[in-house]
């Protein structure tokens, strides 16, 4: 049976408490391509978050007193089980992500990978550290120890584009840090979170340890401005992330909110199909809708005839199409609405003066590859986040003035700077207003374990698993006087 043939369940119940649920109330989700309903899933209701967030209170203590080698067994049992679902994770991701088939068989894999890292994090963690407290006389005989406890219970609230592995970038680093959580997915995409849910009510979890609810946005509320949280994370757009931050009151809050990524390509690289494949791939892949999708291309005047004729060769020939085809790089938008945004944004930027290089047709949510030049850059297509198979092409001169360029942005998530000059590679470094430098290759590389988050609107923290799991924790001291 092939990843679009296999089955798919009709009703998915919630998690709560630990268990699955259901409320009488159901969310119906679309397959993206066909808008087709694939699925209904168990809503979460007022009393039901209250349930949630009092068992999440009630397992603080459990949670916290899990040894290392149980938390590792917890997050090893999920790993094999995502391995046995392969097939049927990525045909989920296909249906209600229209994530094209490569790339959610790419997702999947990467869910298993971000717990195992988790796993290995578990027992190769730094638990602690001896304080010199004797730095005055008055001080003297005293010894500081440090050791790093859970925060407690917190509140998680993913996005819709990468609905298992950002979940997983949320869930896992909970367990290994000790903390108990409520998890609300997008609505859009709810159920590759509660796949995940399904999996942990298999393991040894001490009973209320999480709870994974869709609700609409309204209801979730709770989740940001309850103060029995000890941190919220949320992934998502920077106006949303922001205000949430605004009403949060004491908790700790991380935030990945996304930016309108550039990359600048120096005269000393070579214009190869392999480059030219890279940048078509960051920006149309999975329809744009990547935190770190390559939005702005920048170009030296050298070689910026012969890059954007590589660039408009190649992008011509990929179309929106069926996510379920192997050979599809670029699938629907999440929803027609989106299309209609972006080609709004396009529109107003060909009124301004842009020239558009490479255009195709927007049908409902299917949104041919586009690629601009010469766009004003006070438009939102260019300053904002497209979240869309955008992609604008500019001409730079002077290398400094080009990083100037990117720093302009009010974004500042990862750039990517393609030179061989290790003088250029430090200066992109040390000038560069974003949380994540990636030399000769697209600001959308991300591997599981590396510290990723912004700087600006982007965000506040970072994810990455032990990144995260230090976010979840916080520092305790003792003070010992000898003699």
């Amino acid at each position: 049976m092939t990843n679009s043939e296999k089955k798919i369940e009709c009703d998915y119940s919630l998690y709560v408490a630990s268990k699955a649920s259901q409320t009488g109330q159901w969310l119906e989700v679309k397959d993206k391509f066909s808008q087709k309903i694939f699925a209904r899933v168990a809503l979460a209701d007022a009393n039901t978050l209250e349930k949630a967030i009092q068992s999440a209170i009630d397992a603080e203590q459990a949670m916290a007193q899990l040894e290392p080698f149980q938390k590792q067994k917890i997050l090893l049992h999920c790993v094999k089980r995502f391995g046995e679902m392969r097939e049927e994770l990525t045909a989920i991701l296909i249906a209600e992500g229209g994530k094209p088939l490569k790339a959610a068989q790419a997702e999947v894999e990467r869910l298993i990978n971000t717990f195992q890292i988790a796993a290995d994090a578990v027992t190769q963690m730094d638990d602690g550290r001896l304080i010199p407290l004797a730095v005055t006389a008055a001080a003297q005989g005293y010894t500081g120890m440090i050791k790093h406890v859970p925060i407690g219970a917190i509140s998680l609230i993913s996005p819709f584009n990468f609905p298992l592995n950002l979940t997983a970038h949320k869930i896992a680093p909970a367990i290994a840090a000790g903390c108990p959580f409520v998890l609300k997915p997008a609505s859009l995409t709810p159920v590759s979170a509660l796949k995940i849910a399904e999996v942990l009510a298999e393991t040894d979890l001490p009973q209320g340890a999480f709870s994974v609810l869709p609700c609409p946005r309204e209801q979730a509320d709770i989740l940001v401005t309850d103060d029995r949280f000890k941190l919220l994370s949320f992934t998502g757009s920077d106006e949303v992330g922001w205000d949430m931050k605004a009403r949060a009151g004491r908790k700790k809050v991380t935030l990945e909110l996304g930016g309108n990524a550039a990359v600048l390509i120096e005269p000393d690289t070579e214009l190869s199909d392999a480059l030219i494949d890279r940048l078509i791939g960051g920006a149309y892949n999975h329809a744009g809708q990547v935190c770190i999708s390559v939005q702005r291309i920048l170009v030296h005047e050298n070689i910026y005839t012969d890059l954007k004729k590589k660039l408009i060769s190649k992008i011509k020939k990929i179309k929106a199409s069926d996510p379920k085809s192997d050979l599809t790089l670029c699938g629907p938008m999440i929803k027609e609405e989106e299309a209609k945004r972006l080609k709004k944004w396009v529109d107003k930027a060909v009124k301004k003066g842009a020239k558009v290089l490479v255009e195709g047709q927007v049908k409902g949510a299917l949104f041919d590859p586009i690629l601009l030049e010469n766009v004003d850059t006070s438009l939102e297509i260019y300053k904002d986040e497209a979240f869309g198979p955008v992609a604008i092409l500019e001409k730079y001169k002077d290398f400094e003035k080009g990083i100037a360029t990117i720093n302009q942005s009010r974004f500042g998530l990862q750039a990517g700077v393609y030179t061989q000059s290790l003088n250029k590679m430090m200066y992109a470094w040390n000038h560069l207003h974003v949380g994540g430098v990636i030399i000769n290759d697209i600001p959308s590389f991300r591997v599981d374990n590396m510290p990723y988050g912004g700087v600006k609107d982007s965000g506040l923290g970072r994810e990455g698993i032990q990144s995260a799991i230090r976010d979840m924790q916080e520092e305790r001291l003792l003070v010992i006087k000898q003699g």
